[in-house]
């Protein structure tokens, strides 16, 4: 008897640095940016030399800032044949732009990266998954300006992200004024009747490994694929110790020390491949959900 089809998951990584990340921004304020010791080209690479010793491809969710600073790694992703995708530019939370703003952003970002590579860019992630009920109008600036996926709703209950009750699978998402995009939401575990975020990051150092295998499982065997993502910043114990709150502190340091090997276990236990092809090769309900902001 044949063995169940080995299910392609997405590997993301979300290149910022450390001094980027939400929280550690009472601490660090995007004026000081240029004057922090810069890690993420280096993390980065990092990350592609293992990715290559395990020939797997990912998507790369780039920041628009890190780009024009370092416009090498970039294309080092790309000729790697990685994915380039964009995280945006100044890593502000959506809910806290206008408008005008974020769309003045996105675009100039989504422009970095396509000079850099010379292709389209056609995924996006919002800073800290701040895409919610609140922000939900980023959806139909994305749609226009040609993005064709977003990766950054997760459907859970978070201090400072998610929609609670939509899709836990890649689905075809349509805002109040009939703009579309396919939606790749951050994966969550079922369990005890409550969704608790299992998608990478600061989950992914928090619970022990066998936990996040157990939950990645659990989606697997429901023959759909799930998501996984990381920073950089989150293989590099060495960074600077910043100051921030008890919590912020917790979130951001807990376990960075074990992050690489877990990462490399993942690897060897599951199978990973750009959110492009996974999309590419994924059934998506052809009716499409409708998010409304009101």
């Amino acid at each position: 008897m044949q063995g169940s089809p080995v299910i392609k998951n997405a590997l993301t990584i979300d290149v910022e640095d450390y001094f980027h990340v939400a929280a550690l921004a009472e601490s660090i304020k995007p004026s000081q940016w240029d004057s922090q010791e810069c890690r993420v080209a280096r993390n980065t690479e990092t990350l592609l030399k293992l990715f290559d010793s395990h020939n797997v491809k990912a998507t790369f969710f780039v920041l628009g800032w890190v780009a024009e600073r370092y416009p090498d790694i970039v294309k080092q992703i790309d000729e790697a044949g990685h994915e380039v995708a964009s995280h945006g530019y100044s890593h502000q939370l959506v809910y806290g732009q206008t408008k005008e703003v974020f769309k003045e952003e996105t675009v100039k970002s989504k422009l970095i990266l396509e000079e850099l590579i010379q292709k389209p860019v056609l995924g996006y992630r919002a800073a800290s998954y701040s895409i919610t009920k609140q922000s939900i109008w980023a959806i139909d600036i994305l749609s226009e300006a040609g993005f064709t996926y977003d990766s950054s709703i997760f459907p859970v209950h978070h201090d400072r992200y998610g929609i609670p009750g939509t899709p836990e699978q890649p689905y075809r998402l349509i805002t109040d004024k009939g703009n579309e995009i396919t939606e790749f939401p951050l994966s969550a575990f079922d369990i005890l009747n409550y969704k608790l975020p299992i998608a990478g990051g600061g989950y992914f150092r928090l619970f022990p490994y066998w936990f996040t295998k157990l939950g990645l499982n659990s989606i697997n065997r429901k023959n759909k694929p799930f998501i996984f993502y990381l920073h950089p910043w989150e293989i590099d114990p060495q960074q600077p110790k910043v100051k921030a709150s008890r919590l912020s502190t917790f979130r951001h340091y807990n376990n960075l020390d074990k992050c690489y090997s877990r990462l490399d276990r993942l690897l060897q236990d599951f199978s990973f491949g750009r959110v492009i092809d996974v999309l590419n090769n994924s059934e998506i309900d052809p009716a499409p959900y409708l998010i409304s902001g009101k």
